[in-house]
């Protein structure tokens, strides 16, 4: 049976993408012309609502990187180097603006080191063209809820602590916010008392007490002023990421209730074309 296979022009030169079998819930594309190696393709959830699984990731390497680590025998690289690569990119659709959008993650050597502009440009083009081409799949929805299914136990265990955390500072920051009024209001009073001591018997000492300098009284009137309208001002801040955060946690288990497990797609062949042309401008 013929793999579906992609053609993809980089700035390194003609890329060749060919989809392997399925692998558990993703798709492996081995790569061959102007680079080696494989790449790693998944459903994710969308970076600004984790509990919606609408986006596609696309991993170097033949392993989910948010999962594992690939050898650096394994990592991609150009066909005349002997440098592998990890990095990855999820590709999804902005509701606002209606249009595919991409976020690129760090790349890195096997050693650490950054790509080049160039060898840069071939890794993120033949990611986005992976990544494209499994959006396209008809069996897209089976490997979303797969992921969904694989990625739900800890992006609970992350929300319900992400919700504890944005409630704890939330109520920090009030405690900050009452403690400001009365410390406030002593501030002024020392402020008066040093007023009258200098007009008794005037001090540069009292003087600098009195001016507008770091440290002085009236410094301390001036930020206490402004830090209580800013501490519930960031409190009502965390206060909605908490809630968020609980909203999108009871999303995903309302969702793990109502869903079955998915049927494992048949073959990485089955709805998508068995070959394309992909001219992508790489900036």
């Amino acid at each position: 049976m013929t793999r579906p296979s992609l053609t993809v022009d980089t700035p390194a030169g003609t890329v060749r993408a060919t989809a392997g079998p399925y692998e558990a819930d993703a798709v492996v594309f081995e790569l061959s012309g102007a680079m080696r190696g494989s790449v790693h393709v998944t459903g994710t959830h969308h970076p600004h609502r984790w509990d919606q699984f609408t986006a596609v990731r696309a991993c170097l390497g033949p392993v989910n990187a948010f999962q594992a680590t690939a050898p650096a025998e394994d990592l991609p690289r150009l066909a005349r180097s002997r440098t592998g690569f990890r990095g990855s990119l999820t590709l999804y659709n902005d509701d606002a603006a209606h249009r595919p959008e991409v976020t690129v993650y760090p790349m890195e050597s096997a050693t650490g080191h950054d790509p080049s502009q160039k060898t840069a440009a071939a890794l993120t083009a033949v990611l986005h063209a992976c990544a494209a081409h499994v959006a396209q799949r008809e069996d897209l929805p089976a490997i979303l809820q797969l992921s969904r299914q694989r990625d739900t136990p800890a992006l609970l265990r992350f929300l319900t602590w992400s919700a504890a955390s944005h409630q704890a500072q939330a109520a920090r920051l009030e405690r900050e916010a009452r403690a400001a009024h009365p410390a406030r209001r002593a501030a002024v009073a020392a402020w008066w008392v040093v007023a009258r001591w200098f007009t008794a018997r005037p001090d540069p000492v009292l003087l600098l007490m009195l001016a507008d300098l770091p440290g002085s009284l009236v410094r301390t009137v001036d930020v206490k002023q402004w830090w209580t309208p800013y501490c519930l001002t960031e409190a009502a801040r965390e206060h909605e990421h908490a809630r968020r955060a609980q909203g999108e946690a009871e999303s995903l288990r309302a969702q793990q209730r109502s869903r079955r497990p998915a049927r494992r797609p048949q073959s990485a062949a089955h709805g998508a074309p068995h070959a394309a042309r992909l001219e992508l401008e790489v900036s």
